[in-house]
């Protein structure tokens, strides 16, 4: 006799079901779209939240971690925009587009004089009107199984959709701006969908920020043809619950930059879902996280080199103080044919207090025989001989620790090709360690 076992639903499990059974006919999109999110959130109820037995999510068990499932935020009044309007700021020059409680606000964003070649519209909106374009590659950019992407493409509301055609080169970066303002917190899904043509070239930042109290599910799949280059960089500084998935699939000899720059959140959790899938990619990936208290934060990643002869620098940071955790679970997967490949993965992590924990697993799964793949993983306190040397020249030891933490730190934050956005995060580390003091 067959028995089948299912866990009991947690709270939050209960309570997300819940909000799909309320929600559902409300959300956007056509027949398509509406058949896609039966399936994902199918999987969510067979499933469950994702915990400890699932490898990917051991060290956030996220079961255990969320405790309660916010109802969706409600549609943002006037008062909530202009406080987000007020509450955020462009790190760069660059264009804005601002989306508060989970929904595009078009008459806040700067729309006027796109470039030729250039769109950007709502997520909602194009889902609504089925537009072909994105309903098509919904979850198909690189497709993935993980739990938290299932109940984001159940509950997807808005984003944006950003279209830049062939051989469009943008003169500023976007900078897309989430912001959580409502009077009650709640949880947003947010969908974006990014499709850069051959040869353009383009910079996507992301910053999430606002109300302590959110909880937010965000996804970004981005598209990059052949010979494009791209920069994206997502900062995450504000929410009690953050998981933020990227799914981007790179053509052949493109330049891909990606960078996470991690502040605040009780809870995070950042992930990327990275593709080569065309020959002679070049690619930096790389991450810091600064934590205090009892902050979590998890970086997941994948880079999976289905395409011959491409390169792929990844190096994560992590400073980590009080009673904080910071996980890192990287992998390389060379596929059978991705010969002349040339990957290097490297996590270092800084303890400043004996309370603090890092948990470090790269991995490597290689598949062909002429490769070049490496990974390393080191975690320790600050160098007590460097703290002396500095001491002895007469400066003082929270500014010895503090130009130490910078220069661990700044190793990554090098990476980042625009100049400007580079000495914005230097002075964010900066202010972190003030407020350390």
């Amino acid at each position: 006799m067959n028995v089948d076992v299912r866990p009991i639903r947690t709270a939050a499990e209960s309570a997300l079901a819940a909000n799909f059974a309320a929600a559902r006919k409300s959300l956007p999109g056509v027949d398509a779209v509406a058949s896609l999110r039966t399936d994902a959130f199918r999987r969510f109820e067979a499933d469950g939240l994702p915990g400890r037995r699932i490898e990917e999510w051991k060290y956030t068990d996220l079961r255990a971690l969320m405790r309660e499932a916010k109802p969706l935020a409600r549609l943002p009044d006037a008062q909530a925009k202009r406080r987000a309007l007020e509450q955020s700021a462009l790190l760069v020059e660059a264009r804005r587009i601002l989306i508060v409680d989970g929904s595009f606000v078009p008459e806040l964003s700067d729309l006027e004089r796109l470039e030729p070649g250039l769109t950007v519209c709502s997520m909602a909106a194009s889902l609504a009107a089925g537009d072909p374009r994105v309903v098509s590659e919904l979850g198909k950019v690189v497709p993935t199984a993980d739990l938290a992407v299932a109940l984001n493409t159940a509950f997807m509301g808005d984003g944006v959709v950003i279209d830049v055609a062939p051989g469009v080169a943008l003169a500023r970066p976007i900078h897309l701006l989430f912001v959580n303002a409502g009077p009650e917190p709640g949880a947003v899904f947010m969908r974006s969908f990014a499709a850069i043509g051959r040869g353009a070239r383009a910079m996507l930042v992301e910053s999430h920020e606002g109300s302590a109290e959110f909880q937010v599910n965000t996804a970004l799949e981005l598209k990059i043809g052949d010979d494009a280059h791209v920069d994206h960089i997502k900062i995450a500084s504000a929410g009690a619950l953050h998981v933020s998935s990227l799914m981007a699939a790179v053509g052949a000899q493109a330049r891909f930059n990606e960078f996470l720059f991690t502040t605040g959140g009780e809870v995070v959790r950042n992930q990327l879902f990275v593709r080569f899938a065309g020959e002679g990619t070049i690619a930096g990936i790389r991450g810091v996280c600064l934590l205090k208290g009892t902050q979590h934060a998890d970086t997941t990643l994948v880079a999976d080199h289905v395409a011959p002869g491409c390169t792929s620098r990844e190096m994560f940071k992590s400073v980590l103080d009080g009673e904080a955790r910071g996980v890192f679970q990287g992998k390389i997967i060379v596929r059978p044919h991705a010969q002349k490949t040339d990957a290097k993965m490297a996590t270092h992590a800084l303890l400043l207090s004996d309370a603090a924990e890092a948990d470090n697993k790269p991995e490597l799964e290689i598949h062909a025989d002429d490769v070049q793949c490496g990974h390393g993983a080191t975690s320790g306190d600050l160098d007590e001989d460097l703290l002396f040397y500095l001491k002895a020249r007469g400066i003082p030891e929270t500014e010895a620790q503090a130009l130490l933490i910078q220069a661990f730190v700044g190793e990554a934050v090098e990476g980042i090709e625009h100049a400007g956005l580079r000495d914005t995060l230097m002075q964010e580390v900066g202010a972190w360690l003030t407020a350390r003091t």
